[in-house]
């Protein structure tokens, strides 16, 4: 007689903070509310602006331990046809959350990102992305964020919820392709190098 085959379970780091987590005052290094955070690489498919099919994200600092993102969806990103693709639309809730990182001071990257897709986002509409810091537990970093169609007060296109983990320049100088960390660290704008590598990739 033929057993049934097991499932599988997979244990998954929480989204949610913990208890005991806390949130902790904005870094004073961090940029002042309304600043424009910019890419944290040129060629980021998320935020960098030499990306030709990239979302060119644009980031706000907000008050507090906030920030504001905005993309146009198109022709290169949809779906379904005239729609945004859903991993597309998770891609920038994943990069918008990990600017919030700016606010900290504190390197990181992405540990779980979980999404709920509410309404579907056409071709040429704007998603306009508010993120925020939940909590902070050790080396971890909690964070929300909602996507609404039109602007801030457009309806909920995409909720997320992400565990960000801190991390030393280490982890991204000895994980990247050679000859993309060459090109950064040999970037004359020290300020540029330095956003390189202190945002999640």
């Amino acid at each position: 007689m033929d057993q049934p085959t097991p499932v599988r379970a997979v244990v998954l780091a929480p989204t949610t903070p913990p208890a005991d987590a806390v949130l902790p005052p904005r870094a004073p290094e961090a940029p002042a509310p309304g600043s424009l955070l910019g890419s944290h690489y040129d060629h980021c498919f998320g935020c960098g602006p030499q990306h030709p099919q990239g979302l060119q994200l644009v980031v706000t600092a907000g008050e507090g331990l906030e920030v504001t993102a905005e993309f146009t969806v198109r022709v290169a990103h949809q779906g379904a046809p005239g729609l945004a693709h859903g991993g597309l639309l998770a891609t920038a809730m994943d990069e918008t959350l990990g600017s919030l990182s700016w606010l900290l001071h504190a390197p990181s990257v992405t540990g779980r990102l979980e999404t709920d897709f509410v309404r579907p986002v056409p071709v040429d509409s704007a998603l306009h992305i508010s993120a925020w810091v939940t909590g902070v537990h050790g080396r971890k970093i909690y964070g929300a964020a909602e996507g609404r169609i039109g602007g801030p007060d457009g309806p909920v296109a995409i909720r997320a919820q992400a565990l960000f983990v801190q991390v030393k320049l280490e982890h991204f100088t000895s994980h990247g392709r050679p000859e993309d960390i060459k090109n950064v660290l040999d970037d004359p704008d020290l300020i540029k190098r330095a956003r390189a590598f202190e945002v999640n990739p």
